[in-house]
């Protein structure tokens, strides 16, 4: 049996929120199948987004055409600032909470986690810059501003852009296997050695 992982997409999302952690879920869906995952992308109403930095992304479905979900991947980027408000994207979201068994956010896509309700009394972290407002949005999440990501079993947040490539091998890991994250790992040549 198949399980599916689903990247959100939406308007200025930041790039490497989602397509990070489609290289590292793609590199490993496509080069090893029968772990039994699969990956899709969607958003709101499908078509094209446009990202923070100009990047058009075409999403394969809508809400209402994604297959069922194992995994919600929720980017972050200026877009999540229109989410935290939409009253109609947090039901949404509280409505995915209640079928799809994990959800894991990237950078401020924790911030529309917790404008919903879902990191209460949780420890999260997300983009350095807005540690402060995540604390806000809701003072009952222990934030942990040291922390790459942060696996609450069912709900994973991680903190910003980069730190998403990151969380997707640990959820390469935490599914498979050490192994295997460090087989993908090695195939997409990860090996942070920042120059500065």
């Amino acid at each position: 049996m198949t399980s599916r992982i689903g990247i959100l997409m939406f308007e200025e999302m930041e790039e490497l929120d989602a397509v990070g952690p489609w290289e590292v879920l793609g590199y490993w869906t496509k080069n090893y199948p029968d772990d039994g995952y699969e990956l899709v992308n969607f958003s709101r109403g499908g078509g094209e987004v446009t990202c923070a930095k100009g990047l058009r992304i075409v999403s394969d479905h809508t809400y209402d055409t994604v297959p069922g979900l194992d995994v919600l991947i929720y980017p972050g980027g200026s877009g999540t600032r229109a989410h935290l408000k939409d009253q109609a994207q947090l039901e949404w979201l509280r409505a995915q909470r209640t079928r799809v068994p994990v959800l894991a956010s990237v950078c401020t896509g924790s911030l529309v986690f917790a404008a919903a309700g879902l990191l209460a009394n949780r420890r999260a972290t997300t983009h350095w810059a807005s540690l402060d407002l995540l604390a806000e949005l809701d003072p009952t999440i222990e934030v942990r501003p040291d922390d790459r990501y942060v696996d609450e079993g069912d709900i994973v947040t991680s903190a910003g852009v980069s730190a998403g490539i990151d969380m997707a091998l640990h959820l390469v890991r935490r599914f498979v296997s050490d192994e295997r994250a460090a087989q993908v790992r090695r195939g997409i040549q990860y090996d942070p050695q920042p120059p500065v």
